[in-house]
């Protein structure tokens, strides 16, 4: 049972106390209203803290450069608002969210912002894949194409799904759901495997000189990293509890295993995008200046401005700055 072996954990690493009393503590906090309430209600804040800082993010960044229009950046922090905003909006009301007597809408109200998630931390590996091909003189125009077809049939099939579960009163519905999302989760961690690798190993083989340039690509390794661990983690946890009713995390009775698994898989990550991206805003304007005639390099590899502001893209403006001093 999940709940055991989660009780078993706490009471081995505490080191206080027995097993027994561990598992019951945990039990005990399972069944208690209080503990209930403020375990989601300290959810709901955290999401909503996250969700202002991805709207603040978002705003410095369209008045510093509002000639960009929607770029990949800002498109990343408005989706982050979203996701983050309709969490805590759930975790607000969970109370009338987990008793909804539609199963169908109950579904589609919890798996959504799972599914806006996948849409927004992809938009990374659809990030570096283009840096990837450009740095490789490779063509990206179907990129775009093929983030959006993916996104497209993955939002298409839960919606199958979720009609399903309201046709049929059958649990194997819910089942298939999470399922489903668990393999979905599996080809991001995939995603951020094979393009972050690929790009992290491309940017180490050019020479690092000064510490700008070794942070952000310890950056993109973290980031790489910390995704992929959090997506494997999901993938794990979702499929669990499509067979152990006590891995469930879509019910009230579950507060600790909630609280835990969308710290480690949500929260924690949109953090670190945002701390990174936030450094981002402050190593612009120096990279700015003493980039000099890579800028001019840039477009003439055609880099549009939506790779100019990732944050990957600042260790490749210096990457191709210091090429073209060498080769000068």
């Amino acid at each position: 049972m999940a709940a055991l072996r989660w009780g078993t954990a706490v009471g081995y690493f505490a080191g206080e106390g027995t097993v027994a009393d561990a598992i019951a503590w945990w039990d005990e906090i399972d069944g208690s209203e209080k503990w209930q309430r403020g375990i989601f209600c300290a959810l709901c804040a955290s999401y909503a803290l996250v969700s202002v800082v991805a709207l603040v993010q978002l705003i410095r960044i369209q008045l510093r450069v509002p000639e960009y229009g929607w770029t990949t950046q800002k498109l990343f922090h408005l989706m982050n608002v979203v996701v983050n905003g309709l969490r805590a909006v759930l975790f607000g009301f969970y109370q009338d969210v987990f008793l909804i007597k539609s199963k169908a809408l109950e579904m589609a109200l919890l798996d959504l912002p799972g599914l806006l998630f996948f849409s927004t931390y992809t938009l990374l590996v659809l990030f570096w894949a283009e840096i990837y091909y450009q740095a490789r003189s490779l063509p990206i125009v179907k990129l775009r194409p093929a983030y959006l077809i993916i996104n497209g049939v993955v939002y298409l099939i839960q919606i199958c799904i979720w009609a399903y579960a309201q046709i049929s009163p059958k649990p194997v519905a819910t089942a298939v759901a999470k399922l489903f999302l668990s393999v979905v989760s599996f080809f991001a961690a995939l995603g951020f495997l094979i393009y972050g690798g690929r790009l992290f190993f491309m940017l180490r083989r050019f020479p690092i000189e000064s510490k700008g340039r070794r942070k952000k690509l310890n950056e993109v390794g973290s980031v790489t990293a910390i995704c992929c661990t959090c997506f494997v983690i999901r993938c794990f946890v979702v499929a669990l509890s499509a067979f152990d009713k006590d891995a469930d995390l879509d019910v009230m009775d579950h507060p600790i295993l909630n609280f835990i698994y969308y710290m480690l898989v949500e929260i924690f990550p949109c953090d670190f995008a945002e701390i990174v991206q936030h450094e981002l805003q402050l190593l612009l304007p120096r990279v700015a200046q003493s980039a000099g005639r890579s800028f001019v390099r840039l477009s003439k590899l055609t880099l549009s401005s939506t790779i100019f502001n990732s944050s990957v893209n600042v260790v490749v403006v210096q990457l191709l700055s210091a090429r073209g001093n060498e080769a000068d």
